[in-house]
C-alpha cells in the first residue's frame, strides 16, 4: 500500500489534508527525483489546491471517469503534472509501479498531462489553452442541458498568453457558472516574477471587468480552502474565479520563492534535506493532533 493512504482521519477533514499534503509533496520530491525531471517549484506550489478539488469537492473517480455526468478537471498548468499525478495517484487511478516509469520509452507519464494517463482528460502544457478547453467543455455541457461542473487549475505566468483573454469573454457572455478557474498565484515563472516579466496586476480587476465573480484565497490554508470552494457558485449566471495565493515551492525551506527551481532536480544532499524537512512536519503534525 502507498504511503499516500497510511493516514489517520481521527481529528477530522482539516488535518487529514493537511497530512495528506505532506506525504503529497514528499512525492513529488521522490518522482522528480527518480524521472531526473520535472517542474518542482510549481507542483509544490499547488498541490494544496488539487488536495482539496479531489478529496473535498470534485466528483472525480476511477469509477466514474467515463462518464459524462460528473465533474471534469483540466489542468492547464500542464507543466506542473507532478502534483497532479501524485493525487490521481492516491485516487487509485493507476498503480505506484506505473507511475515510476515516468519519463521512461513507451511510458504515458511525461512531463506535460497526457490523456493516455488514466485519470487525465485533457493534453495539457501548451500555455494558455486550459481555460479555452474548459469553456468549451463547459458551454457544451449548457447546450446538451446537463449541469456538471468544470473546474481548471491555471499558472499566473501563462495569463500573458492572449487565448486566455479570450476564453474570459465567452465565458461571460455565455453566462457559465457552472466554469470554476483556479489561478496559482505564485508570482513566478521561469524567468522571474511575473510582474517583472509582464505585469498582471490589478488581476482581480481584470478578471471582475470580464465578468468573472471573483473571491482570493491562501492557497495553502486547507481551512479557507475548504470554505472558498464550498461557497460555489458565487454568483448566478457568472463564471466563477478563484485566486489562490501560494508560495512557489511551498514546504521545502530552500525551494520556497526561489525561481530557478522552477524546473530543477535536488541532488543527493539536496533531496535528503527536503525529506528531512518533510519528517519534520509529519512530527509537527502528530504532535498537533494526536
Amino acid at each position: 500500500m502507498s504511503i499516500l493512504n497510511k493516514i489517520s482521519t481521527s481529528e477530522g477533514k482539516i488535518a487529514e489534508l493537511e497530512y495528506k499534503s505532506i506525504l503529497y509533496r514528499e512525492e513529488i520530491l521522490k518522482i522528480v527525483r527518480h524521472a531526473g525531471a520535472g517542474h518542482t517549484g510549481g507542483s509544490l506550489s499547488c498541490v494544496d489546491i488539487l488536495n482539496v478539488l479531489y478529496n473535498h469537492l470534485m466528483d472525480i473517480t476511477p469509477s466514474n471517469f467515463s462518464k459524462i455526468d460528473r465533474d471534469h478537471y483540466v489542468h492547464s498548468k500542464g507543466h506542473s503534472v507532478e502534483a497532479l499525478y501524485v493525487v490521481l495517484l492516491d485516487q487509485g487511478f493507476f498503480s505506484r509501479e506505473e507511475l515510476y516509469k515516468i519519463e521512461k520509452y513507451e511510458s504515458p507519464f511525461i512531463g506535460h498531462p497526457s490523456n493516455a494517463v488514466p485519470g487525465v482528460e485533457q493534453n495539457t502544457g501548451a500555455l494558455g489553452h486550459g481555460l479555452s478547453l474548459t469553456v468549451g467543455m463547459a458551454l457544451a455541457d449548457k447546450l446538451d442541458g446537463r449541469d456538471n461542473r468544470f473546474f481548471t487549475l491555471l499558472g499566473d505566468g501563462e495569463l500573458a498568453e492572449g487565448s486566455n483573454w479570450e476564453a474570459c469573454e465567452s465565458a461571460s457572455h455565455y453566462e457559465l457558472d457552472n466554469l470554476v478557474a483556479i489561478i496559482d498565484r505564485n508570482d513566478l515563472q521561469i524567468t522571474g516574477l511575473t510582474e517583472d516579466v509582464m505585469s498582471l496586476e490589478p488581476l482581480r480587476d481584470k478578471f471582475e471587468a470580464f465578468g468573472f465573480a471573483v473571491r482570493e484565497v491562501n492557497g495553502h490554508q486547507i481551512a479557507d480552502l475548504l470554505d472558498i470552494f464550498d461557497q460555489l457558485p458565487f454568483e448566478a449566471d457568472k463564471p466563477n474565479l478563484i485566486i489562490a495565493h501560494t508560495i512557489k515551492g511551498r514546504g521545502v525551506s530552500f525551494i520556497e520563492n526561489q525561481v530557478h527551481w522552477h524546473h530543477k532536480v535536488p541532488n543527493d544532499d539536496e533531496f535528503q534535506l527536503a525529506m528531512d524537512e518533510f519528517a519534520e512536519a509529519k512530527i509537527a503534525w502528530e504532535q498537533k493532533n494526536g
